[in-house]
């Protein structure tokens, strides 16, 4: 029987040409498609592909190694910086970017931050640009140039400031200080490599919501922030109802009972100790079971403790129907933010069972922050 390729992980095209380059040393035939054949480099959300009777010896491999691990430096474990007093937000020149931004300044106003407006870029000799929703063309004909390419981005993201300039003239954005940075390259690399040097004390990124097609997973920028960010990630859908986090009254946290998830919600709140809101605690859970909600009333006894001031509820969710059954669940409740704790997950997690946050992200209107823990 022929031995078929299967798809062992979607990357972009140079972590993709390390891992084939890896595998083969180890005698494991290895392909990359879904390639940019004119401009192989600016690919984004290639396949590696390899002989079905070579995956479980290729799963241990990425298992064992470092090389995808953006904590390693050449070959050692880099130092985790301070966090910075910045919140950033990647835009591109979309209506859900401006709402990011709405949001985002008001945050700044809230925490005495700085906004950091940040858009990412391909050079002219590249065919695309991505912004952080869609791809866009910039059309290209044969006698345009590196000036004049650069000069329509130079031209969006002044109109993009000139926006942000007249909503702070008119009162619906804070006057607070705020700059733009300006990359180039493939944007949630150049985002991820921002959030590494600089450390802002949030990421806050607009999306579609539910207007999001599946298609649209593979690749999706915020997506691929949130899983592996090193600081928090908040994700506000265009048709968000609010413009401010003063004005969230019910957070509901995702936990799994872990003690990973407590040292998230400590995070949580005092990240936003300046706001008051209530939390409800949600487990998701494929059967009802008793134990859980008693393991529930333990972690809400514990924060009582720890935050006597804070109204705290605690549910379980069946998640035979994950996505509806969580939009019943924040409609019913009134949920305003969706909280929950992003690990790094080994690969086989990542390309066979999508997180929840991922999920959300294109099935949902209602914003989602996603806390890190890197342990």
């Amino acid at each position: 029987m022929e031995d078929k390729l299967v798809t062992l992980t979607i990357l972009t095209y140079a972590k993709a040409q390390i891992l084939k380059t890896i595998l083969e040393d180890e005698g494991i035939e290895t392909y990359i498609h879904n390639v940019n054949q004119i401009q192989p480099v600016i690919s984004s959300g290639v396949r590696v592909r390899i002989k079905e009777s070579d995956l479980p010896h290729a799963l241990k491999i990425i298992e064992s190694s470092a090389w995808l691990s953006e904590d390693v430096v050449g070959g050692k474990v880099s130092q985790t910086k301070s966090t910075s007093n910045k919140v950033l937000i990647p835009v591109d020149f979309s209506g859900y970017s401006m709402k990011a931004c709405e949001f985002g300044f008001n945050y700044a106003q809230n925490t005495g931050a700085e906004v950091v407006l940040l858009h990412v870029y391909f050079t002219p000799i590249y065919s695309t640009s991505l912004p952080y929703g869609d791809i866009f063309n910039y059309q290209l004909s044969d006698d345009e140039n590196v000036k004049t390419i650069l000069q329509k981005v130079h031209a969006e993201l002044n109109g993009l400031l000139d926006k942000v300039k007249e909503k702070i003239a008119s009162g619906q954005f804070p006057n607070v200080k705020y700059m733009c940075v300006l990359r180039e390259g493939i944007p949630e690399e150049e985002i991820l490599r921002y959030v590494k040097d600089c450390c802002p004390c949030i990421v806050i990124m607009g999306t579609r919501g539910k207007n999001q097609k599946d298609l649209d997973l593979i690749g999706s920028v915020t997506a691929e922030v949130i899983e592996r960010s090193r600081v928090p990630v908040l994700a506000i859908p265009e048709n968000t109802p609010f413009r401010q986090f003063s004005e969230v009254k019910h957070i509901a946290f995702i936990t799994n009972f872990d003690q990973r998830d407590l040292i998230a919600f400590d995070s949580l709140i005092a990240s936003f100790k300046s706001f008051r809101f209530s939390v409800s605690l949600i487990h998701l859970s494929g059967i009802k079971d008793t134990w859980d909600e008693i393991k529930l009333g333990g972690i809400k006894e514990y924060f009582h403790k720890q935050y006597p001031q804070l109204d705290i509820h605690y549910d379980v969710v069946q998640d035979d129907d994950l996505l509806n059954n969580l939009e019943q669940y924040i409609e019913k409740e009134n949920i305003d933010i969706i909280a929950l704790t992003s690990y790094r997950r080994n690969i086989f997690y990542r390309l066979f069972n999508p997180s929840i946050a991922r999920k959300m992200i294109f099935h949902s209107d209602t914003p989602m922050l996603v806390l890190t823990n890197r342990s």
